[in-house]
């Protein structure tokens, strides 16, 4: 009867302590350190830390804090020890403060990165989670629990934030939209769906550049989507940018070649233009690393053709232009004192501009638009306008004063101009075709 008693009670002692006795969730991931992260620790720490970090991912945790207990408080794996003990005891918010304070020790100790993502994930912390495991990746990218914690998270923080941009643009507000479209592309960059709302939305708003960025990015550095292409180039042509709008026809062509009103849009640029016959040195403007003065002449006279064949000027004499391409331009923007002539007759068409030189001509053309009639006003007063290294006695205060006053040319962070910087083709193509819209 005896042996009978003491039976039953080895077996609920035993019973009693499986219940009660430490074991580690199936739902806590831990690692143990990585040997370089030790590698400022003595040889008896390294061992403690080691024998430590054994205990707690077997499960015996009474046995982990006695050991992590031996160790200096100023010891980082202390601190995510006791972390991971936290999250173990469901005490998550001093989880993050023990998994907090081992990184503000050591911050490249990538076992607290893993835990701080899965107390945010249990908290419900996706954005939090999401970089922790990205701050971990950082340091080992071939983390497999972090890449995947990092796939789920952005998977779903990208629904979520498309989700949320559906239903801003659903009640018009095309900010929130946008700021939520751009958030899921942080999650998932090659996101077709995002690049091509946003192109969408960039086009709306006239920012041309950002929607031409977006819709190569939507087709993986190559358009190919003709109803987007074809919202874009109608956006352009609305806009008065004669010539990107015919890139963007020509394009629409090339992909749907059956496609008429395309076609037929095409060729009225070409001939309102009077680009049928254009060499090639006109399209590789966009491209020069330097601008000269005959591509400044021939940029102006194809853009600004129908404006200044209205004003009747004398031709000037120039003797050194009989070989230059953009000869029927020069004589036309000469005429009209845009770019300037010199007392020796020469125009010196390889001249290369700057950009207070391209600011005058800029400027030039301004007083001659608006002797033909258009319509232009300045975004800012030029009188409130101060440039640090183009003061008021400056040569050519004015006409940069006015460049920058119409949003044609920008002032740096430090509002500095840098007028003897060199201006690009792509600089100059982009701020002509500013002036053409602002002249429509």
């Amino acid at each position: 009867m005896r042996k009978q008693v003491l039976l039953i009670a080895l077996l609920a002692g035993g019973l009693a302590a499986c219940m009660t006795g430490p074991i580690v969730r199936p739902d806590v991931h831990i690692e143990p350190p990585s040997p370089g992260a030790a590698a400022s620790l003595t040889l008896d720490e390294r061992i403690a830390v080691r024998d430590a970090w054994t205990a707690l991912r077997e499960g015996k945790l009474d046995r982990s804090r006695r050991l992590f207990a031996r160790l200096p408080v100023d010891n980082p794996f202390v601190s995510a020890g006791l972390g991971y003990l936290a999250i173990i005891d469901d005490d998550l918010a001093a989880a993050e403060d023990y998994l907090q304070r081992s990184l503000e020790i050591q911050p490249e100790l990538i076992v607290s990165y893993l835990g701080l993502g899965q107390v945010y994930q249990k908290t419900g912390q996706e954005e939090p989670a999401y970089k922790m495991y990205l701050e971990a990746l950082k340091r080992e990218p071939e983390n497999e629990f972090a890449r995947t914690g990092a796939d789920g998270l952005a998977e779903s923080l990208t629904r979520a934030a498309m989700a949320e941009a559906k239903r801003a643009a659903e009640e018009g507000d095309a900010e929130k939209s946008k700021a939520a479209y751009l958030r899921a592309l942080e999650y998932s960059p090659r996101l077709k769906a995002a690049h091509t709302a946003l192109a969408r939305q960039f086009i709306k708003e006239k920012d041309f550049h950002s929607a031409f960025m977006h819709m190569k990015a939507a087709g993986d550095d190559r358009v190919e989507d003709a109803a987007l292409l074809r919202e874009f180039a109608d956006a352009l042509y609305k806009a008065g940018q004669w010539s990107r709008s015919l890139e963007i026809y020509e394009q629409i062509v090339a992909i749907e070649p059956q496609d008429k009103a395309a076609k037929d849009r095409s060729d009225q640029i070409k001939n309102r233009l009077g680009v049928v016959d254009l060499p090639d040195q006109y399209a590789a403007i966009a491209s020069t690393p330097v601008l000269i003065k005959e591509d400044a002449a021939a940029l102006i006279g194809v853009q600004f053709r129908e404006a200044l064949a209205e004003i009747n000027a004398k031709t000037p004499i120039i003797v050194d232009i009989t070989v230059s391409w953009a000869q029927r331009y020069i004589v036309k923007v000469a005429s009209l004192n845009i770019l300037e002539v010199y007392s020796n007759h020469t125009f010196q068409p390889k001249k290369a501009l700057n950009r207070a030189e391209f600011a005058d001509a800029l400027s030039r053309l301004i007083e001659v638009l608006r002797k033909a009639g258009r319509k232009l006003m300045p975004q800012l007063p030029i009188d409130r306008i101060r440039i640090v290294d183009v003061p008021q006695e400056h040569f050519y205060f004015q006409p940069v004063a006015q460049a920058v006053a119409y949003g044609l040319m920008e002032l740096g962070p430090d509002r500095t101009f840098r007028p003897e910087q060199p201006i690009t083709g792509r600089e100059a193509v982009r701020m002509i075709e500013l002036l053409a819209g602002l002249a429509r």
